[in-house]
């Protein structure tokens, strides 16, 4: 093995847009209680139609996968999201009377992060997909896990905050992250290289994500 784990290789090769994407605005603003119900709404639905898409993105993977261990955990974590992520959309968007039709999700900044995300998985190898969904995943646990021990007085938000705070989703974390780091074993110095820019690049296509609920 190099110097390192190939998953603390990837976090500090992409320090800069990894702190980015942490301290956004967007989760500055949830932390301090004062993000605002169209910023909000607009990235539930971005994000909503994103974890349909992450369906996809993990079903590659699925399909990919080396071993039937790692088939299995990527089963649960389609189930997951379709009867745990999906079905909190479905809720918020019936209590907040949400139209999802009335918002553009095919603009620039939201496609390209689904259009990249799923591209990664579709195109590349098992690898590429775990590369990039580790950078979503601990993106979103490092962040959730801060914001949760803020006051935030929308329970909707609350409640999606504490999903990616809780202990199944910080599992789920560091699967990847374990997957990651036992194939780093024995990989040569390129290919980690490779992985550590895909998981670069999609930091930087979140930030852009979120930057899309503002406007």
């Amino acid at each position: 093995m190099m110097g390192g784990t190939l998953s603390q290789q990837m976090l500090d090769e992409n320090r800069d847009v990894f702190e980015a994407m942490v301290h956004h605005r967007f989760v500055e603003d949830i932390k301090a209680d004062r993000l605002s119900n169209e910023a909000f709404e607009r990235y539930l639905v971005f994000e909503g139609a994103f974890v349909d898409t992450a369906i996809a993105i993990f079903s590659y993977a699925t399909a990919k996968a080396e071993t039937i261990a790692q088939k299995r955990w990527l089963i649960g974590v389609l189930d997951a999201l379709a009867n745990q992520q999906i079905a909190y959309f479905e809720r918020t968007f019936a209590a907040r009377g949400i139209d999802p039709s009335r918002y553009d999700i095919g603009r620039t900044d939201v496609a390209a992060f689904r259009d990249g995300m799923l591209a990664i998985a579709r195109d590349g190898g098992f690898l590429d997909t775990i590369a990039a969904m580790f950078a979503a995943e601990w993106m979103y646990w490092t962040w959730s896990t801060a914001a949760d021990a803020t006051a935030i007085g929308d329970p909707l938000l609350k409640e999606w905050v504490k999903l990616h705070a809780e202990p199944e989703f910080e599992a789920q974390a560091r699967w990847l992250k374990a997957v990651l780091d036992e194939a780093g074993e024995t990989m040569d110095p390129a290919e980690r290289k490779r992985l550590s820019a895909i998981f670069g690049h999609a930091q930087r296509l979140e930030i852009d994500f979120h930057e899309a609920a503002y406007s």
